[in-house]
């Protein structure tokens, strides 16, 4: 037994079930792929040690800066890797590939140089405006040449490439091999405010703008060769390591059972034959539950919060709810079918392999628990004439242009504010927010936000916006702990021209879903709240608590997340 919920047994036998059908793949792979590591460090003589292992550990985590039980609760928290599998299934396979590997491994003089001139070179501070179209990329490569000082508007407006585009055409200063070898030859071709002509870099079309030239680090070779050399060490090695194990790959038999339900008939018991040993369904299993059984029973336990509530009020559901509650999602998510019927094909094809599941997890994992919410939830959802207004105002009202500055801290907005009442234009606040606001768009983009809507979830700002003239400077909005906005207004965008009763319906589907899914949560955290449970694999308990309601112990999930 690995839990009880509310009295009733989870057994070990059934998280195993549970393991294999949600990772037995993926973890028999990784099975496999172990065994022929360890058959051929036993062919070659080669050994690594425990203290070889936990030497790469620390090693790996002074590289990030943290201490060594730092860095493994991260990996815990943020990735679920245990340390224990940490150690046994990552580091140690890896530190075996590098010895099975270590004689085909060079590093050259040259190397070290280039990689040298990388990390510590001269570098050349560029704008870049890339594009899809020649012809675009002359049209605007004409407009640049003509208003050098528009560079980088012009790459705000027309780049492709999103990321430097948000901060007007700027990238990090080229280094000599560090990048794209064409691109580092014009960058460094180019004297501060020279525009380049279009070039091509990868089927796309480039245009830079040189903003000065770098000099190289005042570091010698010899002070960081070390280090150099550890780095090239590191990504060569990967590089032969893996060819040496798409080697052994090939040169193995292997004999995948658990996925082919004809060979499963024929050797029962068995996951896989690796060049003729066997891996058993049990070890499967048990590797499964050692990885991921944690992950898995919180699932479980989620899942039979739901069945025991639908039990209790006897609510039953269908393979045709199932198929009903796919189709209502696919209607919403893909393109309709010619007749107009919803493509359930598509949207099965879309969400499996996005979430990286089977039909059958998805359908159990996503779809069921869906399903059972919905109908525990029942004919609770209300929609109102008023909810229906509000939605009308939100979508197709008018909304408030502003320009923007986020900061986090009061002293500071209030100086800034103060700044903005002297000079209170849009090319002065433009100015400040781009000097003061935290937040990287509005910084970036010179104070430009989305126009603000009415009841849009902010009440505190769209009060305050909605009551601004054009031209108009707001005061200094608290719009949570530490978060202080201060808008200069624009103006107002006109009211979508559409009259109420031709979008009443889609208004209140729209609503009656998103008051469904919180009501759905409710039922959810209530269930959770009001059960006695004990989960033995991670000694965590719970009891109902009149006080807070809440569980002392274990995570908490969304039960209708896949894992």
């Amino acid at each position: 037994m690995v839990a009880t919920v509310n009295g009733e047994d989870i057994t070990r036998q059934q998280l195993a079930k549970e393991c294999l059908l949600h990772y037995g793949s993926e973890v028999l792979e990784s099975m496999v792929n172990k065994h022929l590591i360890e058959a051929e460090c036993r062919r070659r003589g080669v050994t690594v040690t425990q203290e070889e292992v936990r030497a790469e550990i620390e090693r790996l985590a002074r590289r990030f800066g943290l201490p060594v039980d730092q860095w493994l609760k991260m990996l815990h928290q943020e990735r679920g890797i245990h340390p224990a599998q940490y150690a046994q299934d990552i580091i140690w396979p890896t530190l075996a590939l590098r010895k099975l590997a270590s004689n085909q491994l060079i590093i050259t003089p040259e190397e070290i140089n280039r990689e040298f001139q990388a990390r510590y070179g001269p570098a050349v501070k560029v704008r870049l405006i890339v594009l899809d179209h020649a012809a675009t990329a002359q049209k605007v490569h004409r407009e640049a040449k003509e208003h050098p000082e528009r560079f980088g508007q012009l790459a705000r407006q027309h780049s492709v490439d999103v990321g430097s585009a948000a901060a007007n055409g700027l990238i990090h200063p080229v280094r000599r091999y560090a990048g794209h070898p064409r691109l580092e030859e014009v960058a460094f071709s180019l004297a501060e405010g020279q525009i380049s002509e279009v070039f091509e870099v990868d089927g796309q079309y480039v245009i830079l703008k040189c903003e000065g030239q770098l000099p190289a680090q005042n570091v010698a070779l010899e002070e960081v060769k070390m280090r150099l050399v550890e780095g090239l060490r590191d990504s060569k090695m990967r590089k032969v390591a893996e060819k040496v194990f798409r080697q052994l790959q090939q040169e193995a038999k292997v004999v995948n059972v658990f996925n082919d339900p004809v060979k499963r008939r024929q050797f029962p018991g068995v996951a896989a034959l690796v060049n003729g040993q066997r891996i058993t369904i049990q070890q499967l299993a048990e590797e499964c539950i050692r990885r991921h059984g944690e992950e898995v029973l919180e699932g479980t336990i989620n899942r039979l919060l739901l069945e025991q509530a639908c039990r209790k009020q006897k609510i039953t559901i269908t393979e045709k709810d199932l198929d009903e509650e796919i189709a209502s999602a696919a209607a919403i998510m893909v393109k309709s079918k010619p007749d107009g019927s919803p493509d359930v094909e598509t949207w099965l094809k879309l969400v499996t392999e996005k979430q990286g599941v089977s039909e059958e997890v998805y359908r159990r994992d996503s779809v069921w628990p869906t399903v059972a919410l919905k109908k525990l939830v029942g004919d609770q959802i209300e929609v109102t004439e008023e909810d229906l207004q509000k939605g009308f105002e939100a979508n197709y009202g008018p909304r408030v242009r502003c320009l923007a500055i986020v900061l986090d801290n009061a002293r500071r907005a209030f100086k800034v504010w103060e700044m903005a009442r002297k000079n209170p234009t849009p090319e002065h606040f433009g100015d400040l927010a781009e000097q003061y606001s935290i937040e990287p768009t509005s910084r970036s983009l010179r104070g430009e936000v989305p126009p603000i809507q009415k009841h849009g979830g902010q009440p505190t700002l769209e009060k305050e916006a909605f009551a601004l003239k054009a031209n108009e400077l707001s005061g200094v909005i608290q719009v949570g702990p530490e978060r202080y906005v201060i808008l200069y207004c624009l103006g107002r965008t006109e009211p979508v021209a559409v009259e109420f009763e031709a979008v009443k319906q889609y208004l209140y589907e729209d609503i009656y879903e998103k008051k469904e899914r919180l009501a759905m949560a409710k039922v959810f955290r209530q269930l959770q709240q009001g059960a006695t449970i004990d989960n033995f694999l991670a000694s965590t308990s719970h009891r109902p608590s009149r006080q807070t309601g809440l569980r002392t112990a274990a995570r908490r999930t969304n039960p209708s997340t896949r894992r």
